[in-house]
């Protein structure tokens, strides 16, 4: 049985007047229905180019290779006719910034029954009018929403309330796959717990398969199953995410994790741990490993040897020289 998604040796280039721009390098995924998987990375590191990519939503710029299955389909190789048939119905997402994702001039019903009208779903024993507008309170009901939004404009709406109605329109179809791009940025942090949990619902009663992008690891610690660490289009941690939070393998892990303050530690407070420097330049990725320049613990080695993710533990994979060589190197082991 094919999984639900599946990336294999994933690599995505922008064409530019200098070439191509590598943004994604040899990443290779597995989620199943029912999982949850996080992405973590600074800005610039690949994780939305990659997200992206599933539902071919990239800029005519980009040129894919590798493999990219939605349930055993290569995505690349579809038709239009067939990738816009999958979208919304197969596999939908929770696009970057609630605050300007919706359209300011028309109701909130409006934007919901569009992809129903067009795909079907969400309940809709048909198109007509009635039957789509019962639809569509069902689904705002779904996320915590009085059916009496429906008739508001975005402009009417908290931030809060706006992601949910991003949420909605991404389940409005059935999808087994949501991709979930920022869901909480800009958002104040009893609001943001309240989308999480929202997330975390969805997944556990409809067992969908979740793809949650974030800077704060924190974050997708708290909700995912599993984390996926980006860094210079590479894949250079994947595992359990409280492992990952707590016992990061790699130092660009370690760092993101110390970025965060402890709650209750004045030390942490008062000295809080950054990274210094910033990611390369994916046109001018520096020799060996592409985190050496800014790693507090590099060697020598470091600035030869290009490392692929190794075993840390059995579920747990990090691409450094200091993790044991005990097993044989991939650029990405399925979750």
């Amino acid at each position: 049985m094919s999984a639900l998604l599946e990336l294999r040796d994933l690599t995505i280039d922008y064409r530019s007047r200098r070439g191509l721009v590598p943004a994604v390098r040899g990443v290779n995924l597995t989620l199943e229905a029912g999982q949850t998987l996080g992405m973590a990375g600074e800005s610039g590191c690949g994780k939305s180019t990659l997200a992206m990519s599933v539902l071919r939503l990239l800029p005519k710029t980009a040129v894919i290779g590798g493999e990219v299955l939605l349930d055993g389909e290569d995505v690349r190789t579809m038709s239009f006719g067939r990738l816009r048939a999958v979208r919304w119905a197969g596999a939908s997402v929770v696009f970057q910034g609630a605050m300007h994702a919706l359209n300011p001039v028309l109701r909130i019903g409006d934007q919901l029954a569009e992809p129903i009208t067009l795909h079907g779903g969400a309940g809709a024993k048909s198109n007509s009018p009635a039957d789509v507008q019962r639809a569509v309170g069902e689904l705002l009901e779904r996320v915590g929403l009085p059916r009496r939004h429906a008739k508001a404009y975005p402009h009417e709406l908290s931030g809060g309330q706006k992601q949910r109605v991003m949420i909605a329109m991404a389940l409005a179809c059935g999808p087994r796959l949501v991709i979930a791009d920022e869901p909480t940025t800009a958002l104040d942090v009893m609001v943001q717990a309240q989308v999480l949990k929202l997330l975390g619902e969805l997944v556990s009663e409809s067992g969908i398969g979740l793809m949650m992008i974030s800077h704060d690891l924190s974050v997708l610690a708290q909700t995912c199953q599993r984390l996926a660490v980006m860094y210079a289009g590479r894949m250079v941690e994947l595992g359990p995410s409280a492992q990952v939070m707590h016992q990061p393998a790699h130092p660009y892990s370690k760092a993101l994790a110390a970025a965060f303050p402890t709650v209750g530690d004045p030390a942490s407070r008062m000295a809080p741990q950054g990274l210094p420097g910033d990611p390369p330049d994916p046109t001018n990725l520096p020799g060996g490993c592409p985190f050496h320049p800014r790693c507090p613990v590099s060697t020598v080695e470091c600035e030869s040897t290009d490392v692929l993710l190794r075993q840390a533990d059995p579920e747990h994979q990090a691409a450094c020289v200091r993790v044991p060589e005990n097993v044989t190197e991939t650029a990405g082991e399925p979750v």
